[in-house]
């Protein structure tokens, strides 16, 4: 069975030509890029040619570009990096309540050594309003943290306004660019602090890097031999460093259209589904990532989909990889308002491997599979004491709706799923299902009682 991937916001597949490029530094040029001798002058020459590959896309200097250990350190380094070295000084920062857990948590932390973080408001599509965040900027404000684009609902924000106004205001911007780096332009002009991984972009996994706006002071977060400029200690990552600029340059040759154009096929078919709903900004707003399908079905568990899913060799998620053990469900969602109790939603996130064929496989299974679990869990709801049947049942498909297992029979109506359904004269059941004759199926209900 051919396995359908379309989890790349959690991580891609490494591309061949980046692996190859890789290679080398495993096997032949493996010196540390410290060292004095001819193999380690060779890493070092690989890592400063990366470096500069990766500033020359993003369009800064050399200097400016940190390379981590990937998304999370570099989050953790631009925000706490910063505040050590505030610590004596401003101590409020501002990020958004739909950041990535690495922004969340550190803030968190800070909260518990005395720093002050506001956290701004989304709207219904998960969209920060600038003005909510002049309201929270006051005299003790140093940083603003606001992700580019979301990991979940793929809303893309508004940077560079917000990194025009922290800088009329003297603060500075950092924004987590680990979802949108090489699919949305980013206006680096306004922002001090950006972040990126490798392995969302067909990297290999364990690398990434910080951009720190020339001129900017940060402490370093480990300490040890003052690798990075001074700011993040360690051996440098050759294969992953060489990985990641080889995977900027493939990024660079990807056609974002045919990527959009499967995001568009996969939203509009998927909405055709009964009870369906798209979470994050819609297809004619320009402020959906081109990669991101995030939709929640009523009725249906988001993990037993998921599963069906998986068991048919199709990849998705129902939301951050990182959250992935919480019980909390996504804090995303909820600030944007979704209502998760009664619904489950996937996240589909698309790559540059994949195809149209593949997204409309997707489509029938993801149809299939809605269907069988409502049939399963919930064939029938009550609505004004009428029985409502969705999909295309056979009387004896609905009949099961009032097993004998399940029902608790009384005189004078059933209770199912602690709801009572008066069966008298008044009864009125809605089939939406043309095949389904109201007359027989009422009759047929009766005899099941009667039993």
């Amino acid at each position: 069975m051919k396995r359908i991937y379309l989890d790349n916001a959690a991580t891609s597949k490494v591309d061949k030509s980046v692996l190859k490029f890789m290679i080398p530094y495993f096997l032949e040029d493996y010196g540390n890029a410290s060292s004095l001798h001819k193999i380690g002058r060779i890493a070092r020459n690989a890592v400063e040619e990366s470096r500069k590959k990766i500033a020359d896309f993003l369009g800064c200097s050399a200097s400016e570009i940190i390379f981590t250990s990937g998304g999370t350190e570099s989050d953790v380094l631009a925000i706490r990096g910063l505040a050590k070295n505030h610590s004596n000084k401003k101590k409020h920062i501002i990020t958004s309540r739909i950041e990535h857990p690495a922004v969340l948590q550190t803030c968190k932390s800070l909260e518990d050594e005395g720093f002050r973080v506001d956290y701004v408001p989304v709207n219904s599509v998960g969209v920060v309003n600038i003005d909510d965040i002049k309201k929270l900027i006051c005299n003790d404000t140093f940083l603003v943290s606001i992700m580019h684009v979301n990991n979940e609902v793929g809303s893309i924000q508004p940077i560079a306004e917000i990194g025009e106004l922290c800088h009329s205001k003297g603060i500075v911007f950092h924004t987590d660019a680990v979802q949108s780096f090489c699919k949305v332009k980013i206006p680096l002009e306004s922002i001090d602090l950006l972040s990126v991984s490798a392995h969302k972009i067909n990297g290999p996994k364990g690398v990434g890097f910080l951009y720190v706006r020339k001129g900017l002071k940060l402490s370093p977060v480990n300490t040890g031999g003052g690798h990075e400029f001074g700011l993040r200690s360690g051996t440098e990552n050759v294969p992953g460093i060489v990985g990641l600029s080889r995977a900027v340059e493939v990024w660079g040759g990807v056609s974002k259209k045919r990527i959009m154009e499967s995001r568009d096929y996969l939203i509009t078919e998927l909405l055709k589904i009964p009870g369906s709903k798209l979470n994050g900004p819609g297809i004619a707003s320009g402020l959906r990532v081109i990669s991101n399908v995030n939709i929640s079905f009523s009725g249906v568990e988001g993990d037993a989909l998921l599963i069906i899913l998986d068991n048919k060799g199709i990849c998705v998620s129902t939301g951050s990889a990182c959250s992935s053990k919480s019980s909390k469900g996504s804090h995303v969602l909820k600030a944007l308002g979704v209502d998760t109790n009664n619904s489950g939603n996937l996240r589909i996130s698309l790559g540059i491997d994949n195809t149209l064929k593949e997204c409309k496989n997707v489509v029938v299974a993801i149809k299939e599979a809605v269907e069988k679990l409502r049939l399963s869990t919930n064939r029938g709801k009550l609505l004004n004491n009428s029985l409502v049947i969705d999909g295309d049942y056979s009387i004896n498909e609905v009949l099961k709706l009032i097993p004998d297992s399940e029902g608790v029979f009384l005189k004078h109506g059933i209770m199912v799923s602690d709801c009572i359904m008066p069966l008298d004269s008044s009864i009125k059941v809605v089939c939406k299902a043309k095949n389904i004759n109201t007359k027989v199926l009422l009759e047929e209900i009766n005899k099941k009682i009667k039993k």
